[in-house]
């Protein structure tokens, strides 16, 4: 299956918390979209990876993404290395999507960084066809370069180099972060013995919703979220920005 766009961050929360607007109105726009979480998440204060995993299929139907995977890599412990370029190769060679969304470049958890830089170089190098790889029945896969790599703005704040207007999709958004019941602040989930984190708080989502106001405000629209790149973006017709 080709996608359009692949979203690869490094937790099964990540894309909801950073992308998922984006996605859901590319999706309206006719694009084919999937993501893949890099780890389980196994290292979160609250819930479990099994949970997360289901956590994850659960929001993946509110948001009607056409695959979700999960490259199955350490949490906390992954690397910017070979093995890791080699274990992330073969999802980009798998769906070929023509753009990646990943993790900000830098951010308050240091996997967000370290899994944005990874996927960027694991891009580029999934172009290169002395790079062998293999998919599920041991076939060997055509190299495949994005077109482009965007890295989501997640906790910290970093100046955007472009923001999509999300207003539409804003309430799908929050209802599929809400899925991941044991990470965020439910008011009717009754499941909740475990330790408060950082972002269990009424106040983190609080902070979400307001983020997605102010990326919004800086465009003037009411929600929006905000990205960086690397390569610098051109365009043959001004109506864009209109």
């Amino acid at each position: 299956m080709k996608l359009d766009i692949l979203a690869i961050t490094a937790h099964p929360d990540d894309v909801e918390l950073c992308c998922a607007g984006t996605l859901l109105s590319q999706m309206a726009l006719g694009k084919k979209v999937g993501i893949v979480d890099l780890t389980r998440g196994e290292l979160g204060t609250r819930g479990t990876p099994e949970g997360r995993i289901q956590e994850g299929k659960d929001s993946a139907a509110i948001l009607g993404i056409s695959v979700r995977d999960n490259a199955g890599l350490a949490d906390g412990f992954f690397a910017n290395n070979e093995a890791h370029q080699k274990a992330i190769i073969p999802f980009i060679r798998k769906y070929q999507p023509d753009i990646v969304i990943t993790n900000s470049i830098y951010d308050r958890h240091p996997d967000h960084g370290r899994g944005g830089q990874l996927v960027s170089d694991s891009c580029f190098y999934s172009g290169l066809r002395m790079v062998k790889t293999f998919d599920e029945q041991g076939n060997e896969q055509d190299a495949w370069r994005p077109k482009q790599v965007f890295h989501a703005i997640q906790d910290r704040y970093i100046q955007p180099d472009f923001i999509v207007d999300i207003t539409a999709f804003h309430d799908q958004k929050v209802e599929a972060i809400r899925a991941f019941k044991s990470q965020f602040f439910i008011p009717d989930y009754k499941g909740d013995n475990e330790p408060q984190s950082y972002i269990s708080t009424p106040e983190f989502l609080e902070f979400v919703i307001s983020r997605a106001r102010e990326m919004g405000h800086a465009i003037g629209v009411t929600f929006g979220e905000g990205f960086t790149t690397a390569r610098k973006l051109g365009v043959n017709d001004l109506s864009v920005f209109i």
